[in-house]
């Protein structure tokens, strides 16, 4: 409850940075996104029940072929037509069987709304944007700056690509 706490007031402050994160992995295990510090970051909402799911395919792709130059971390959240209803297990498994992810993944969030996690919080405010759908994705680079990009737009569009280059 303290760490929520400080990071709400950091973020009300406006001195929150991307590195003051500290969530758990789909497993459960605590990640602090300090070790992420100098490294381009791509933050996408994902759920296992959307037409944007094949997504997975390429955001792992993504991390194949980009992994020296980009992080990708998937958030799942059910905040859009109820598409991410399964446990944090379920979701893993889900990712495995179907398309052998080995990025990132952390357990469930709400990405919108009144519960919505401190960390998409801090993206709408660096932004202005916040996800509109599943599989919206922010680009945080390693020099700060944070892009924000549709569902619509692929994990392997040169939009995104371009940016890591």
């Amino acid at each position: 409850m303290k760490t929520i706490l400080t990071l709400m007031a950091l973020l009300i402050a406006g001195n929150l940075s991307i590195y003051d994160f500290k969530m758990n992995s789909i497993d459960g295990e605590p990640i602090d996104f300090a070790r992420y510090k100098g490294k381009n970051l791509l933050i996408v909402n994902v759920a296992s029940k959307c037409g944007y799911t094949p997504q997975y395919a390429d955001l792992e792709k993504l991390h194949e072929t980009y992994g020296d130059k980009v992080v990708v971390l998937g958030f799942p959240a059910n905040n859009f037509g109820s598409q991410e209803p399964g446990t944090n297990a379920e979701i893993a498994e889900f990712c495995q069987k179907n398309y052998g992810v080995k990025f990132q993944m952390f357990e469930k969030i709400s990405v919108k709304g009144d519960d919505q996690h401190a960390l998409y919080k801090w993206l709408k405010e660096k932004t202005g944007s916040e996800p509109t759908w599943n599989f919206c994705k922010y680009l945080v680079k390693a020099d700060g700056t944070v892009k924000f990009f549709n569902s619509k737009v692929k994990p392997l569009d040169p939009q995104i690509t371009d940016e890591l280059n």
